[in-house]
């Protein structure tokens, strides 16, 4: 497979352009699960899918180490590689190194101000500007919405597609009014898109729903799947 066929094939094109074709090039998103079912594997595809198209990334990983989180992208990339039987590979792996910049945070130092700060930074000294950022490990359990708010300002100033995640849990029901569930119940309305990954009937794979889209890229209740064994996001 080339890399163009990847992106043309690639599961994720979903959440790329509106209903009317046009690219959707600011987004906040939110992939929601419990704990160990996967989002960071969905996130570094997310990353990957926009630097396949030609974009730069951030990966914001939030409590966890920089070599933990390039492992993540190496292991995603491999079994990509062994699953499309990708030409080119060793290329598209350095553009993948030229085009991704990972950046940690410890839990209690992540906030708006201190990433805008190294955002302008990297912006202002021509180092790197992302088109898309992912932020992996936000505690949304611990923070209030004018954060979020902020940071969906800081995102629509900049043009960025941004994507987090965030850890339900089975035992809280709270839900909000447009269907998101707890800990983001009462922040969903600052999120375009929704996704929540759970267990599928089928239990050799788990789902992938959509709660909400305002984008118009996706329809709610559209599902994609992820494979547990490869970690891989796949459609029906």
């Amino acid at each position: 497979m080339l890399k163009k066929d990847l992106v043309e094939k690639n599961p994720l094109r979903v959440f790329h352009r509106d209903a009317n074709g046009n690219d959707v090039t600011t987004r906040m998103g939110l992939l929601m699960a419990r704990a160990g079912l996967g989002k960071t594997a969905i996130l570094v595809q997310i990353a990957l899918e926009s630097i396949f198209r030609g974009n730069q990334v951030l990966h914001v990983s939030i409590g966890q180490s920089l070599d933990k989180t390039r492992t993540w992208y190496d292991d995603i990339f491999k079994v990509l590689v062994e699953e499309t039987k990708l030409e080119k590979s060793f290329e598209i792996r350095d553009d993948i190194v030229r085009n991704r910049l990972i950046m940690t945070f410890k839990e209690s130092e992540f906030n708006r101000p201190k990433l805008e700060e190294r955002l302008n930074d990297l912006v202002y000294q021509n180092i790197f500007r992302p088109n898309c950022l992912v932020i992996d490990g936000f505690d949304f359990e611990n923070t209030d919405r004018q954060t979020l708010t902020e940071i969906r300002e800081l995102a629509e100033a900049m043009d960025l597609q941004i994507w987090f995640s965030a850890v339900c849990h089975r035992d809280d029901h709270r839900v909000g009014d447009d269907g998101v569930p707890a800990p983001c119940h009462e922040v969903g309305s600052l999120f375009d898109t929704v996704v929540m990954l759970k267990p599928d009937i089928d239990k050799s794979r788990l789902s992938l729903n959509v709660v909400k889209d305002s984008t118009g890229c996706i329809q709610k209740g559209k599902v994609l799947y992820l494979d547990p064994v490869t970690n891989l996001v796949k459609e029906a």
